[in-house]
């Protein structure tokens, strides 16, 4: 039996790491010949729906439960049944975007180097180091007082703080002084609404750490410490030297596809599904999602499961129409003239034809002798 490459590759590097003889060798090929032999899809099975059938049945069991503890404080992250519906409709944002960042072994020495990093990955804003703002209308501008031990717990000092601002409003006019922040913006904005609209808009200033990060929470797995964090940003995190990135995640499918590629999002789909029915104790082959997987990035993307995704893409009219809208499609397939071979499921159960699956891939004609001698008088 021709085993698929990659089967081959992992025999070849099985035998390497563990130095086979030729006979242990020809055990482990013959074994991962009568294993994949039983994986095997008989020809004709309708994967589609038992696919469909596997992952729907159980879901109808899952609870509506939306968050879960992650050590002392509460770090939200959906799950149960709104987590599968948004994977499988690929919403572009995640209800509550999360991370998990592995911290490589040379950062983890103790808890406190581990605390260090999380305050270096955590997003720290204006309004988290101030102690006060007030709009100074004499003078038409906004005085920001720092507080000292804030500027101290973010592990940042003064001078870095007022960088950030001047860096930030570069056609501002700003003044410095013992923990003070005077700023005055450019002379068509000097305008009272627009002044407290400019005062409000100050305190999302970023002054330091990954944007998007809103928490962080240090936690260790034996020897190996991973900050779970509250909102993701992929691309940054990838870029920190402290950072593990064979062990670094994010459960924003289309930020690992924008960053990493589409194979990637593949196998986060994946992961992601497994994960959420492992949490509720739901076993579901993982071929049977790997095949919503292939499906969803089969264009080179992440296409949800629904009218505006693979549902709608589909080549057959009939197809299309059985899922919403049929109206719309019928309408529209009418007006341009498109043509329904019929090669599908869906289609062939609307029409009442058997279904190109199963028993129905194949047309069979049997002749009985008698119709035989009948055709030959006939002939004859």
């Amino acid at each position: 039996m021709e085993l698929p490459v990659t089967v081959q590759n992992q025999l070849e590097e099985m035998k390497n790491s563990l130095k086979l003889n030729k006979q242990e060798v020809q055990k482990l090929r013959k074994l991962a010949e009568e294993q994949y032999s039983k994986s095997c899809v008989v020809p004709g099975e309708a994967v589609g729906v038992v696919a469909a059938q596997s992952i729907g049945e159980p879901g109808t069991q899952l609870t509506l439960r939306t968050k879960w503890l992650a050590g002392a404080r509460e770090m939200t992250v959906t799950q149960g049944l709104p987590r599968l519906i948004e994977i499988f409709d690929a919403r572009k944002i995640p209800t509550t975007p999360a991370m998990s960042i592995a911290v490589k072994a040379s950062y983890a020495g103790s808890e406190t180097a581990v605390e260090h990093v999380s305050l270096k990955i955590l997003e720290v804003t204006l309004e988290d180091v101030i102690k006060e703002m007030n709009v100074d209308l004499m003078r038409m501008r906004v005085e920001v007082t720092l507080d000292p031990e804030k500027v101290k717990h973010y592990g940042l000092k003064e001078k870095q703080v007022q960088n950030a601002v001047a860096d930030a409003l570069k056609t501002a006019k700003i003044t410095t002084g013992d923990m003070m922040i005077n700023i005055k913006p450019k002379e068509e904005e000097m305008d009272i609404r627009k002044l407290y609209k400019f005062k409000v808009k100050l305190k999302a200033i970023h002054i330091s750490g990954l944007a998007g990060i809103k928490q962080v929470l240090p936690m260790r797995y034996g020897d190996i410490w991973i900050i779970k964090t509250a909102g993701s940003n992929l691309k940054e995190a990838l870029l920190m030297k402290e950072v593990d990135i064979e062990n670094t995640t994010t459960n924003d499918i289309f930020e690992i596809f924008s960053v990493l590629g589409v194979e990637a999002a593949r196998n986060a789909i994946v992961e992601e599904t497994l994960s959420v029915l492992k949490n509720q104790a739901i076993e579901v082959d993982p071929r049977h999602i790997m095949l919503v997987a292939d499906v969803m990035t089969s264009a080179g993307n992440v296409s949800g499961i629904g009218r505006y995704g693979v549902s709608g893409q589909k080549a057959s009219v009939l197809a299309r129409a059985s899922f919403e809208v049929p109206l719309r499609h019928l309408f529209n397939a009418a007006m341009f003239g498109e043509l329904d071979e019929l090669n599908s499921v869906v289609e062939n159960v609307m029409v009442n034809q058997p279904i190109p699956v199963g028993t129905g891939m194949v047309s069979l004609r049997v002749e009985r002798k008698e119709e035989k001698k009948e055709e030959k008088k006939k002939g004859g």
